[in-house]
């Protein structure tokens, strides 16, 4: 297995350019790639999608500020498609100023369409949905007199991802839920840049602690706060 690129998290993120779509892992900022939000946002790339769970927490009352949350309040996206944005009340206010265009999506729909833009689906039927707004736009198709709805793969030019322990080829090991995202969208993106806290010697992880194979991972980056 050939040694993937190690680097700093500010020289991973030089390739995401103004306009690119990019999925971050997390939920609620549980498994999102701090040090690589933190660059890309002093970066100040623009005009982003972002393809997320959500957009973390932000509330300035009690100076809590989660995930991709840094981003948001600094505009960095034009849209962005997630399950739920309550608990950021920038994005809200984003949203209905016509400021930053929000697309919701079911959250298992959201987890199938970027499984099947990994798993190479052309798409997927739900019910989820059906006879609400989030039909608008969608074919409608029935299947022994039920109806369903098709929902298109999501892909990304980038993926963000973060892991507990890495290998020098790239393979993954997650920590409990932190896990949950991560691991279909590093099969959803041309380039995947993961931010591990360990990288260890290739051979030294248990194939069956695996989740994420190397052929997924294009760059690695050491969480520097973690190992200091």
């Amino acid at each position: 297995m050939i040694e993937k690129p190690i680097m700093k998290a500010e020289e991973a993120v030089k390739q995401i350019k103004d306009g690119s779509v990019i999925m971050v892992g997390g939920f609620m900022g549980c498994g999102t790639p701090l040090s690589l939000v933190n660059a890309l946002d002093k970066q100040g790339t623009k005009d982003l999608t972002l393809i997320c769970n959500d957009t973390a927490i932000y509330n300035p009352d009690k100076n809590l500020v989660t995930g991709v949350a840094p981003l948001v309040v600094d505009k960095r996206f034009k849209k962005i498609i997630a399950s739920h944005i309550g608990t950021n009340r920038e994005t809200g206010r984003q949203m209905n100023a016509g400021e930053t265009e929000v697309q919701l999506v079911p959250q298992g729909t959201l987890a199938e369409k970027i499984r099947a833009a990994g798993f190479g689906l052309g798409g997927f039927l739900t019910p989820t949905g059906v006879g609400t707004e989030v039909e608008n736009g969608k074919q409608i198709i029935e299947v022994n007199g039920k109806k369903y709805l098709l929902e298109l793969p999501l892909f990304a030019d980038f993926a963000l991802l973060k892991a507990k322990k890495a290998d020098k080829a790239g393979n993954l090991i997650y920590s409990k839920s932190a896990r949950n995202f991560n691991p279909i969208m590093a099969t959803a993106a041309k380039v995947v840049i993961a931010e591990v806290d360990e990288i260890v010697e290739i051979g030294e992880l248990d194939p069956d602690d695996i989740v994420t194979p190397f052929i997924f991972v294009s760059i690695l980056v050491l969480n520097e706060k973690k190992n200091k």
